[in-house]
């Protein structure tokens, strides 16, 4: 059976992303749109909408034109949308850059994105540059580096802002043009531009309304990255969009976090689940007055029901939220509404407007299953992908010729129709809500001279969090040591994709056509830990 969203569909929204999410900017003049959690700095909604269109001007006469590519490689900052939202008002795509990639994985998505523009900031500087020489020497060089915050020999976001030209007028066509180009390894595989158009995820902001919807004023604290979809969906966009006030942290230092929350009396806390494991058991958290806090958004990784609960309690809330998305879905399908009073314990809650979902059986039938039965969640909408960027093969293996996206998630739908995740076909491995793909850390473990073989699946730590680690066959007469290993996978990712545990095994599990037989490693791996990997 198909289920389908039990809120009336919403038409699409066919506008430019900018446009979407600032249209009513204008009418919220001087309400701060964006504050500074550390220095107190407040943009207001007149400022930010000005700042959007200077930038877009000045980007315009640096050459951007319709359908390139800007890079966008920042932590998160009060001036991050003015980037972000300029580079889209001048009508290119913008490829979202994370605050930890090497200098090897920043050119790597420079490359296969087509980059010709890279935004940044001062401290990312001496990486940008690292990235761009590479390029430079493969005969692909960047035509600027724009530094945000001022660097000698780059122009800064007060140079852009001092354009006197006219902002552009690019022809964008929503339901085609590429606003976004994250990164995302799918299902499984390396890392691939998710190209997310203008129609997509502003259309997934009007769809997730009926659930949530930030209101006028509220403040809302944004640590999640920007780079990341749910960062820039749920901590720019749909805050911006609604009127909210984002309140901007950098970086997660819990005592900051909590600082921030109790100087800034912020209402709406959206995180991931290492954030609430910080919540639920550091002592540091009872030093502060979190009391203003109404609801906790939990999402990008799975939540255990016990450490929601245990979080809860210290803050004064009846139960925390949860959601469920992927980057290829702009990014959400589920989502539990702050209003509800008796959401589904552990279930990432109720399907958001114009959206369907299919439970496809397991066993290979082309079976669809009903309430209360597992299998392969499949979701149709006008929020999937266009594709993935220059990979029509891959895009036609994740998305099927009707429309539905194959998540690689397994779960189910109970009577009420809230959904539970329960576990993934996909190999991909969530730790602490970045992806991690083995076959990119494999690819850096094989061009280890003394590794003749390798494979990573991730496993459980003492905390429950999902970590890599590799299974190692050493080349013959090889002393090569767990430390040496580690240690050479560190020297080139950036830390969220480290190896964190390393076995010696004779051989990879392999079947006949050369695939890694992961599922026996993690068969191997649960029998070692009574099943807790």
């Amino acid at each position: 059976m198909v289920f389908r969203s039990e809120f009336p569909d919403v038409p699409v929204i066919d506008l430019p992303i900018h446009d979407a999410v600032l249209a009513a900017a204008a009418g919220y003049g001087d309400r701060p749109a964006l504050i500074d959690g550390l220095t107190g700095e407040q943009v207001s909604y007149a400022r930010l909408a000005a700042a959007v269109e200077r930038v877009a001007a000045a980007l315009a006469e640096a050459g951007v034109r319709k359908g390139d590519v800007v890079a966008l490689f920042s932590p998160n900052t009060v001036v991050y949308p003015m980037a972000y939202y300029g580079a889209t008002r001048a009508g290119a795509t913008v490829t979202t850059v994370s605050s930890l990639c090497t200098p090897g994985e920043l050119a790597g998505q420079l490359a296969d994105s087509a980059a010709r523009w890279l935004i940044t900031v001062s401290p990312f500087l001496p990486t940008a540059r690292a990235a761009a020489e590479q390029l430079a020497g493969a005969g692909r060089p960047l035509t600027e580096i724009i530094v945000l915050d001022g660097a000698e020999g780059h122009r800064s976001l007060a140079d852009l802002l001092a354009t006197t030209g006219p902002a552009p007028e690019p022809a964008i066509t929503p339901g085609e043009d590429v606003a976004v180009l994250p990164y995302s390894s799918g299902t499984t595989g390396l890392p691939k531009g998710v190209m997310l158009t203008h129609r997509s995820i502003a259309t997934n902001l009007a769809q997730t309304d009926a659930l949530y919807r930030p209101s006028v004023g509220e403040r809302v604290l944004a640590v999640l990255p920007f780079f990341h979809i749910y960062g820039l969906t749920a901590l720019l966009n749909q805050p911006l969009r609604c009127g909210a006030t984002v309140v901007v942290l950098p970086r997660f230092d819990l005592e900051q976090f909590c600082r921030t929350i109790e100087q800034h009396r912020v209402q709406g806390l959206v995180v991931a689940p290492p954030i609430v494991l910080a919540l639920a058991k550091h002592p540091v958290v009872e030093s502060f007055d979190l009391s203003s806090v109404e609801y906790l958004l939990c999402a990008a990784a799975p939540l255990d029901q016990a450490l929601a609960d245990a979080c809860a309690r210290r803050l004064g809330l009846p139960h925390l939220l949860q959601g469920y998305g992927m980057t290829e879905l702009s990014p959400v399908t589920h989502v539990v509404s702050p209003t509800e009073a008796d959401p589904a314990p552990g279930s990432v809650g109720r399907m958001i407007a114009s959206t369907e979902l299919r439970v496809a059986a397991l066993d290979g039938t082309a079976d669809d299953l009903g309430p209360g039965e597992q299998g392969e969640l499949l979701i149709r909408g006008p929020q999937v992908m266009k594709g993935y960027f220059g990979r029509p093969s891959e895009t036609a293996a994740m998305v099927d010729a009707e429309g539905w996206l194959h998540t690689g998630d397994i779960g189910y739908v109970d009577e009420r129709g809230y959904l539970y995740v329960v576990d993934r076909v996909k190999e991909l491995i969530k730790y602490k809500g970045y992806q991690v793909a083995p076959a990119e850390l494999e690819a850096v473990l094989l061009g280890h001279p003394q590794i003749a073989d390798a494979a990573v699946i991730g496993v459980r730590d003492a905390d429950g969090t999902e970590c890599p680690k590799a299974f190692v066959v050493r080349t013959p007469g090889s002393g090569l040591t767990a430390e040496e290993v580690t240690g050479y996978v560190a020297g080139q990712v950036a830390p969220y994709k480290k190896v964190r545990a390393v076995e010696f095994v004779d051989a990879v599990p392999k079947s006949a056509a050369g695939k890694i037989l992961r599922r026996e490693l993690r068969a191997r791996e649960a029998a070692h830990t009574g099943g807790a990997s």
